[in-house]
């Protein structure tokens, strides 16, 4: 071959080069591009509702208290987030409500909201709204001007949404919500005489003998249920370890039948490959929604779809940590007369024990998470809780409070099983 030509071939290949390097770029925009409007992101910003979005976030952090009044027959109540199991008892109600002929709510910066046959609003900077409810709708009368942005009313219904609350006034029903932070009825419902206290209060009747009244009426929270929550909470982790220490027990005699240095029949290892593919294909949640209808809701059922992805997955790692021990020792162990049960104890699982409890550890972390999402599914643990609560679309604190907890637990078991690697793996705490 000629310089020239040699020359040429060399350009050529680096043209090529070049194009390639171009391509990949263009290639990846293009790609980029498609989904900018496949998914159609322009019309994001249409679709965003920040109000939403506001008082969703309001209420993960916050809490409501409804003030109700009947408005065809005057009755009057209160509770928290509207609930039974937190309304005031009669004649009882929060320092912000007057109670009286016509109750009076204070909900701050001089807000004022007055009940009775006529409902009053009182809105700095903007005037008194006067609205009276009957069997024809809602008859309101506003200060002169425009109605601001905050105001929604029609013949049926008026609200009106500040920064201090929210009034709603409909022919049957007034209702004012008050948001404040917290997390209000955590430790102790209204009906606690513990309620109200303070930490040092509660620490000295916790000394003079009240303790265990004290955990009671906490565990027993019928607002929060924290009992349930807790059993919720064990039922996730039973969930994750019954299913991957399930899955590993039944995966590593299986893994013997897939490696080629101990199962020499071919169609016996395909076989089990081939199982293996078909356990770990089918992704958790397929298995979740079909043992449910064989088996019922519960956490066996979650436990079940775990145990059935794991051993697809542990089946393939196992086999081929198996495939990869050193023959020697186990011929040294051969040598001394050993039979092959013992042979596999005393030179293979030596050999592998560290590598399998690493993934079964590693998979049990991952499992705990998972195992939130089954229970949503089959009806049991903390997932189920979390649904519950996402479902009503009005107690987000409660959402907020699954999640953490949710978090916490993770956080938890990856330190647990961090700590029982090194414990198992390395002989000590320290990893030395």
């Amino acid at each position: 071959m000629t310089a020239t030509a040699l020359h040429t071939q060399t350009m050529v290949h680096f043209s090529r080069k070049r194009m390639a390097a171009l391509a990949l770029p263009v290639i990846v925009l293009a790609y980029f591009v498609y989904i900018f409007f496949a998914f159609d992101i322009p019309g994001l910003g249409d679709r965003i509702n920040v109000g939403n979005a506001r008082t969703l976030l309001a209420d993960a952090y916050s809490y409501k208290t409804h003030v109700t009044q009947d408005n065809r027959d005057g009755a009057f109540s209160i509770a928290i987030e509207g609930e039974r199991k937190g309304a005031y008892e009669a004649g009882t109600a929060p320092d912000w409500v007057t109670l009286g002929d016509r109750p009076v709510a204070d909900l701050g910066g001089g807000h004022i909201v007055t009940f009775g046959p006529q409902v009053s609003y009182d809105i700095p900077g903007y005037g008194t709204v006067v609205a009276e409810p009957g069997q024809r709708g809602v008859q309101a009368t506003f200060p002169p001007g425009d109605i601001p942005d905050y105001i929604s009313a029609s013949k049926n219904r008026v609200m009106i949404n500040t920064e201090a609350g929210r009034l709603t006034i409909t022919r049957n029903r007034t209702e004012v919500f008050k948001y404040d932070y917290g997390w209000e009825l955590f430790f102790f419902t209204l009906d606690s005489p513990y309620h109200g206290l303070g930490p040092v209060a509660l620490m000295g009747r916790a000394f003079s003998g009240e303790a265990g009244a004290i955990f009671h009426d906490f565990w027993t929270n019928r607002m929060w249920r924290h009992s349930d929550v807790a059993w919720a909470l064990y039922e996730t982790l039973l969930m994750a370890f019954l299913g991957t220490f399930g899955a590993a027990i039944i995966a590593l005699p299986l893994g013997f039948l897939a490696a080629k240095n101990f199962t020499p029949l071919r169609s016996l290892r395909f076989a089990a490959r081939r199982m293996f593919d078909f356990l770990r294909g089918v992704d958790g949640l397929i298995w979740t929604i079909v043992l449910s209808r064989a088996f019922g809701p519960g956490p066996l059922t979650g436990a079940l779809a775990i145990l059935l992805t794991d051993t697809g997955s542990f089946g393939k790692m196992f086999s081929e940590a198996l495939e990869n021990v050193d023959g020697k020792q186990i011929e040294g162990i051969a040598s001394t007369g050993a039979k092959p049960l013992q042979r596999y104890r005393f030179g293979v699982l030596p050999q592998i024990v560290p590598v399998l409890l690493s993934q079964v550890l590693y998979f049990l972390e991952s499992n705990t998470r998972s195992a939130t999402i089954i229970g949503a599914i089959t009806g049991g643990g903390i997932g189920l809780l979390l649904t519950q609560a996402i479902a009503t679309q009005k107690d987000w604190e409660e959402v907020t409070y699954y999640i953490v907890l949710i978090v916490l637990m993770v956080m938890a078991m990856d330190s647990f099983s961090g700590w029982l690697r090194r414990k198992l793996i390395n002989g000590d705490e320290g990893g030395h």
